[in-house]
């Protein structure tokens, strides 16, 4: 059974800079894309950073160019996301996701992000 982790969430300041991190458990194969969503109230769960290995891709969304990474090099089994410059519009629930082949797509449990004016 895979399970994700996430962690890092937190209050900051406008402006200011979060890392968070997803930890993998369990027995995977391979990874075929790593991703995390987010998830304001009353709105949709949506997209804010993927990557995908073979081939090898990265998306941003529109939102967070510029201002958010996922680093190519990840530790074993973990999976970051380095916010900086945050907005009133980032806060919001952030989910991890993983796809793996032949097995299906996996969810962490969130964690807030939480920004002050």
């Amino acid at each position: 059974q895979v399970q994700l982790v996430e962690s890092g969430g937190g209050l900051v300041q406008r402006g200011g800079s979060l890392r968070l991190s997803c930890t993998v458990s369990g027995t995977i194969s391979s990874i075929k894309a790593m991703a995390w969503f987010r998830q304001a109230p009353a709105k949709e769960r949506e997209l804010v950073a993927r990557i995908t290995r073979n081939p090898g891709s990265t998306y941003y969304a529109d939102s967070v160019k510029g201002r958010f990474t996922i680093p190519t090099e990840n530790a074993k089994n973990t999976i970051y996301l380095e916010m900086n410059s945050l907005k009133p519009d980032d806060p919001a629930v952030y989910y991890c996701n993983v796809l793996v082949p032949d097995t299906g797509s996996y969810w962490g449990q969130g964690t807030q992000v939480t920004v002050s004016s």
